[in-house]
């Protein structure tokens, strides 16, 4: 039985105890890893996917990180410039021995799924995975701490209708809102400080003693 699997934007035919170098991979030595996207089952009963097999899967055994041979690019300017480069390169790589193709159930497997990691690995995505988990809750803390005290202030304003303003429109009504100006009685208010300030925050500079929104928010209000 083979399998036809994708990965690094390659199409790899395989079957179980092939060695294979693939674009570098998120992986330790000695780790086993599956490969989801698995195009073509063949053997006795050949089965195509569409475009990949539901439920098929490759595993393999991470064997080392290499890298493969050097390519030279030489690039040559003639005439007006005259000009000459070299340039080496040597892609990263990772080395690995199919141990198993599944036909089915790849999802309740439990492997590790094979993920590419350029220049970072595995180790380095392994430890920063906890951290991600710890950050998710205090970010869910905030937006939860945030939300009760919007849903307060809109409450508290009563939310009047700022497109009664001259030149406020729905997009700059949002503005306002968004840096907590919901009613006329707060425009009333302001101060010329104030004004300077929301000026600077709407990219409206003079628009607000231009328009005569103070004057207006108080016969509004």
């Amino acid at each position: 039985m083979f399998a036809v699997m994708k990965t690094g934007g390659k199409q790899y035919k395989v079957k179980s105890g092939d060695l294979l170098r693939v674009e570098k991979l998120a992986a330790d030595a000695g780790e086993t890893i599956q490969f989801n996207d698995v195009l073509m089952l063949g053997g006795d009963t050949p089965v195509i996917g569409a475009p990949m097999v539901d439920g098929a899967a490759v595993q393999a055994e991470v064997i080392d990180q290499v890298k493969g041979d050097k390519v030279i690019h030489f690039v040559k300017r003639r005439r007006k410039h005259g000009s000459q480069r070299t340039k080496g390169h040597r892609q990263q790589l990772t080395l690995l021995r199919i141990t198993e193709i599944l036909a089915k159930g790849a999802d309740k497997s439990g492997v590790k799924a094979a993920m590419g990691a350029g220049s970072v690995s595995g180790a380095a995505l392994s430890a920063a995975a906890p951290k991600a988990a710890k950050a998710a809750p205090k970010a869910e803390k905030k937006t939860e701490a945030a939300a009760p005290k919007a849903a307060k202030a809109t409450k508290a304003a009563g939310g009047d209708d700022l497109k009664q303003l001259s030149g406020v429109g729905p997009a700059l009504e949002k503005k306002l809102h968004e840096n907590g100006v919901t009613t006329f009685a707060q425009i009333a208010a302001w101060s010329p400080e104030d004004v300077a300030a929301m000026d600077e925050k709407l990219s409206f500079k003079g628009r607000i003693d231009r328009e005569g929104w103070i004057d207006q928010a108080k016969k509004l209000s």
